[in-house]
C-alpha cells in the first residue's frame, strides 16, 4: 500500500490552520489577532517598546456583519477558518450565511475585500466591524478614525472605503447619511469634565428653527460634538468605534428620511428609492489601519490612497491634504474686478471666487458655454471693459490662480433645461401612483389610486410648499394636500405650474410626487441618479470651456435627496473629476455646504459660512455669535481635513497688518484655510494694504515650505499669543512671539527639503 505522505501533512496542516484558537495578522505599525469565531480580540500598537493594548476587555469586534433589512436584524460571525495560502477567510453565520474574505497585509495597512456570499437573499448590507477601541480622545466620524493625540499614546485606528460603494458608517444609516447632530463627548474627562446631567453618547438635536444653517450651532461647550457622519461613534464610556458598510443598490426599497430628524422643519418623508443595477456589497472594501497620530495622514493615509488608486487632487503639485499645501482663497465682493487678480497675486493666493456673481445653476441648455458660444455676455465688470468668464479666466491664469462660482450642486431651477417649461422624465421622486381618471388641460380634480404618503410636504428640508409638486407626463402640477376618503384627490390643485403646458392626461397614466430641494434661492428639482450624472458631468465642461477651476457648492446636501446618500456624493464627484479628467485640466478646487465620506477624498476645503460665526478676529474666539467655529472646527481637525474659517477677515480702512500676523498665525498653527473676502473699494481705502499683502504671502511662503514642525504649531495655535514672521530668504524664516508689543527671542525655521510632515 501506497502512502501519500505529503497530502497527509497538507491536509493536517490546512486543518490546523482553519481550527486554530486565533490568527495573527501585523503591519508595520499594527498587530491584529482574529478569535476562531471571526472577532477582532486584540488591537496593538507595535511601534513602541511595549505593545499597548487599544482594544476594550469586555467588548470583542466583528470582523464582519451582515444585515437582514426586512427583521433589522445584525448577524455576527459564529465560526471563522483562514486559508493562508489563499490569504482568505471564511466567516459563517448564524442565518447559514458563509462570507470569503481576502485579507491582504500591506507595510501600512491591512486590505479586506469581500469576495462572496452565500445564502444573501434577505441580506440587503454588510458592514465591516464595529472595531472597538478604548481610544476616548479625538473621533473623526466621517472618514472613521479613533485618534488618541496624547503626546504619551499618539496613536491612531482607522478605516477607509477602497471602492465607491463602501461607505463611512453603519449597515441601519436610513439613506446612507447620517443624521445631522449633537452628541456628548468629551476628549479630555480632566481637563472638560461632563456635568452630573450629561453623559457620554447622549443625542441632542441642533438649534435654530431648523432652516437658518447658522443657527444650527447652539453649543459652545467642549463636550457638544456635532456629527457630520457615524463612520466612528462612541459608547457610554466615551470609547470609539469605527464602522463602515455596503449596500446591495440593484433592488427597490423605501427609506423614510431626513438628515436632521429631530427637529419639525426637517421631518422625514418616505422616498422610493432607485434601483442601481450592478452596484452590489460583493467586492465591498476597506483598509484597516494604525500608526502614529502625528504621522498618519502623510504616512499612512496618503499611502492608501495613493497604492489603492484613490482619488488623490493636487494643488501646485501636492495632495490637497498636505498641511503644506493649505491655501487660502479670495472671495469677491462689490461687483469690479479691475485689481483683484493683482491683490490675489500679491498674497499668494491660487483661487478667486466669484461669489458677488450669484448662483450659477445647472442648466444643459447653455451646453457649458455659461457667456455664450461666442462667450459674448461680458458678466465680469472692469473699468476696461467687461469681461466674460474665459477672458478673466485667462488673464488669472497667467498669474497660477483660477477662478470659480458657487452653484447649487445638482439643484435643477425652474427655467433650466431638465426642470421647465419641459420636466425631463429623469427627475427624481419620493412616489409614483396612478391616475385614476383621465384629465383635460383644465381639470382641477386629480384622482390618485393610493392616497400613501401624497399628505407629505415635499423634501425632507425646510418642506418648502411652494415646491410640493408631481410630474404627470410633461406637465408639472403644484399642489397641497389629499383628501381622507375615496375618491382620493389632490387638493389646492394649480395646472401647468412653472410655466409647464397643461395637456390631457389618460386614465393609468404615472403621478410622480417630485423630490425637490428648498426654496430661499435654492428652489429646484432633484435628478435621479442617471440625469445626476450628466449634471456632473457637465460642471466639467463648464471648468473646460470656460476656464473655471474653482467651484463652492452651495445645496451640497442635495445629493443625499435621492435616498444614496453618501455614495451618491462619491458618484457625483467621481463622474465631474473623470470628465475633467479627460479634458486634461487640472484636479477642481471646491469647497460646499458640507463635508461627508461621500466628498472627502475629492473636496479641498470647507469654507462655509463666515464672519464672528466662524472666527473673531476681535475676540479671538472660534465663533463668537454662535458656535459654528467651535463646532466645524472640532468636526474637520478630528478627521484630517483642512478646518475652513469661512468668508472672512475683509481688508479694509480699519485693518492693520497686527490683525493679519494673528490671522495668519492660527491659520498655520491649526491647519486652517479661509476666503478672503475683496472688495477693491474698500481694499483701496487701507492704508496698509500692501504690507498686509506682504505679511500674508510671508506666512503662506513658509507654510508652503513646510518650514512649521510641529511643536511650533501647538504655540500657533493658541489664540491668545501674538507672532510675527520674517523671510530672510527663500529657504529661511525668522518666528517672533511678541509680547508686549515687543520682540522675544527668534525662532529660526527653515524649508523642509524632505517633505515630511
Amino acid at each position: 500500500m501506497k502512502t501519500y505522505f505529503p497530502l497527509l501533512i497538507a491536509i493536517f496542516l490546512a486543518v490546523s490552520c482553519g481550527s486554530k484558537t486565533q490568527h495573527d495578522f501585523s503591519t508595520d505599525y499594527l498587530g491584529l489577532k482574529i478569535n476562531n469565531k471571526g472577532f477582532v480580540t486584540s488591537i496593538e500598537d507595535i511601534t513602541k517598546p511595549q505593545p499597548r493594548q487599544l482594544s476594550p476587555l469586555d467588548k470583542t469586534s466583528p470582523l464582519l456583519t451582515l444585515y437582514n433589512s426586512k427583521l433589522d436584524t445584525l448577524y455576527e460571525p459564529i465560526k471563522y477558518a483562514y486559508n493562508q495560502n489563499e490569504s482568505t477567510i471564511e466567516l459563517s453565520f448564524p442565518n447559514n450565511s458563509v462570507a470569503e474574505i481576502r485579507i491582504t497585509p500591506e507595510n501600512k495597512y491591512l486590505k479586506l475585500k469581500l469576495l462572496s456570499l452565500t445564502n444573501r437573499e434577505d441580506i440587503e448590507g454588510v458592514q465591516w466591524g464595529p472595531i472597538h477601541t478604548n481610544i476616548t480622545n479625538l473621533f473623526g466620524e466621517i472618514i472613521g478614525v479613533a485618534r488618541d493625540t496624547s503626546e504619551a499614546i499618539n496613536y491612531a485606528i482607522g478605516m477607509l472605503a477602497l471602492n465607491d460603494n463602501t461607505l463611512g458608517g453603519t449597515s441601519r444609516t436610513i439613506a446612507d447619511a447620517a443624521p445631522f447632530q449633537y452628541i456628548i463627548h468629551s476628549p479630555d474627562t480632566v481637563q472638560y469634565p461632563l456635568p452630573d446631567d450629561l453623559h457620554e453618547g447622549q443625542v441632542f438635536t441642533l438649534g435654530g428653527n431648523g432652516i437658518s444653517d447658522v443657527a444650527f450651532y447652539a453649543h459652545k461647550e467642549p463636550y457638544y460634538r456635532i456629527m457630520y457622519g457615524n463612520a466612528a461613534e462612541v459608547d457610554a464610556k466615551g470609547r470609539i468605534s469605527i464602522t463602515y458598510n455596503s449596500r446591495d443598490r440593484t433592488k427597490k426599497r423605501e427609506v423614510y428620511f431626513s438628515l436632521i430628524p429631530n427637529m419639525a422643519a426637517n421631518t422625514p418623508n418616505h422616498i422610493e428609492v432607485q434601483p442601481l443595477p450592478g452596484v452590489d456589497y460583493i467586492g465591498s472594501s476597506v483598509a484597516l489601519w494604525g500608526s502614529p497620530d502625528s504621522t498618519a495622514l502623510m504616512d499612512v493615509v496618503k499611502e492608501i490612497v495613493l497604492s489603492e488608486g484613490l482619488p488623490y487632487p493636487t494643488i501646485g503639485g501636492k495632495w490637497v491634504k498636505d498641511p503644506s499645501s493649505f491655501v487660502p482663497d479670495a472671495i469677491t465682493s462689490g461687483g469690479l474686478y479691475d485689481s483683484i487678480i493683482s491683490y490675489t497675486s500679491q498674497l499668494g493666493f491660487k483661487a478667486i471666487s466669484l461669489y458677488d456673481k450669484g448662483f450659477l445653476r445647472p442648466d444643459r441648455k447653455n451646453e457649458a458655454y455659461i457667456d455664450g458660444k461666442e462667450f459674448e455676455k461680458k458678466p465680469i465688470k472692469l473699468t476696461s471693459g467687461n469681461k466674460s468668464h474665459k477672458e478673466f479666466a485667462e488673464m488669472a491664469g497667467k498669474h497660477g490662480i483660477t477662478i470659480g462660482r458657487t452653484t447649487i450642486t445638482n439643484s435643477l431651477a425652474p427655467g433650466t433645461k431638465d426642470a421647465s417649461p419641459t420636466p425631463s422624465d429623469s427627475l427624481c421622486y419620493q412616489q409614483k401612483r396612478l391616475l385614476v381618471k383621465g384629465i383635460s388641460p383644465t381639470d382641477t380634480i386629480i384622482l390618485v389610486d393610493d392616497p400613501k404618503y401624497m399628505d407629505e410636504i415635499a423634501s425632507w428640508e425646510g418642506h418648502a410648499k411652494n415646491l410640493n409638486m408631481v410630474k404627470i407626463g410633461k406637465e408639472l402640477i403644484h399642489y397641497l394636500g389629499i383628501s381622507d376618503e375615496e375618491p382620493y384627490r389632490l387638493l389646492n390643485v394649480e395646472r401647468g405650474y412653472w410655466g409647464s403646458k397643461p395637456t390631457d392626461h389618460k386614465t393609468n397614466d404615472t403621478i410622480y410626487k417630485l423630490q425637490v430641494t428648498i426654496n430661499y434661492g435654492y428652489d429646484g428639482l432633484i435628478p435621479n441618479m442617471d440625469l445626476q450624472d450628466k449634471i456632473a458631468e457637465y460642471y466639467a465642461d463648464v471648468s473646460y470651456i470656460n476656464g473655471l477651476g474653482y467651484y463652492d457648492f452651495d445645496g451640497q446636501e442635495f445629493l443625499f435627496n435621492n435616498g444614496h446618500g453618501y455614495y451618491s456624493a462619491k458618484r457625483f464627484f467621481r463622474k465631474m473629476f473623470e470628465r475633467a479628467r479627460s479634458y486634461g485640466i487640472p484636479s477642481i478646487r471646491f469647497t460646499g455646504a458640507t463635508l461627508s465620506e461621500g466628498s472627502w477624498h475629492y473636496q479641498s476645503i470647507w469654507n462655509v459660512g463666515g464672519g464672528k460665526n466662524l472666527y473673531d478676529i476681535d475676540t479671538r474666539e472660534w465663533g463668537s455669535t454662535t458656535s459654528q467655529g467651535k463646532d466645524l472646527r472640532d468636526v474637520t481637525y478630528a478627521n484630517y481635513f483642512p478646518v475652513g474659517m469661512g468668508g472672512n477677515f475683509p481688508i479694509n480702512a480699519n485693518s492693520t497688518v497686527e490683525q493679519y500676523e494673528h490671522i495668519q498665525a492660527i491659520s498655520v498653527g491649526v491647519g486652517t484655510t479661509y476666503s478672503l473676502y475683496l472688495n477693491q473699494k474698500d481694499v483701496e481705502s487701507c492704508p496698509q494694504k500692501y504690507e498686509i499683502f506682504k505679511v500674508i504671502r510671508t506666512w503662506e511662503n513658509a507654510r508652503a515650505a513646510n518650514a512649521f514642525p510641529r511643536d511650533v504649531k501647538k504655540l500657533l495655535a493658541k489664540p491668545e499669543r501674538n507672532w510675527q514672521l520674517q523671510q530672510v530668504n527663500n529657504n529661511n524664516w525668522k518666528l517672533y512671539p511678541v509680547i508686549n508689543k515687543a520682540r522675544g527671542p527668534a525662532i529660526d525655521l527653515k524649508r523642509d527639503t524632505n517633505g515630511g510632515y
